[in-house]
């Protein structure tokens, strides 16, 4: 399988999950029209959900503290890929909540990514 058709899978994926969702536990359909207001707060809340995940994924990193003298050299990589999984999904269904597609969204990666690019070799 290709990366595009891995990146894909995952919107597929996801995609699935989220019909579920509406379907046994009354989320909403998507897309969502964002213009109005309790759609916008709709994903207001997935976003704070993708953001909780990302920092269960940082409490894991023991040796992160700037305090601590210590070193921990255990660490927990699957616990922490988890976490980061858990992101990815709350972020896929933002996006298809938002009605952007995967190939809508490796265009605009590509394109910050290149404006990120040019700004350190600028001297940004």
């Amino acid at each position: 399988m290709s990366d595009v058709e891995k990146f894909k899978a995952m919107f597929d994926q996801q995609k699935e999950f989220l019909e579920l969702l509406r379907d046994k536990r009354s989320f909403p359909d998507f897309p969502l029209d964002l213009s109005e207001k309790k759609n916008q707060q709709f994903l207001k809340s997935l976003a704070h959900e993708c953001m909780h995940e990302l920092f269960e994924s940082n409490m894991l990193l023991k040796n992160a503290k700037s305090h601590r003298s210590t070193e921990i050299n255990d660490f927990d990589r699957d616990a922490y890929t988890e976490e980061l999984s858990d992101v990815l999904h709350y972020l896929i269904g933002i996006l298809l909540y938002s009605d952007i597609s995967y190939e809508q969204m490796y265009e605009m990666y590509m394109k910050k990514g290149q404006v990120n690019i040019d700004r350190i070799n600028s001297g940004y």
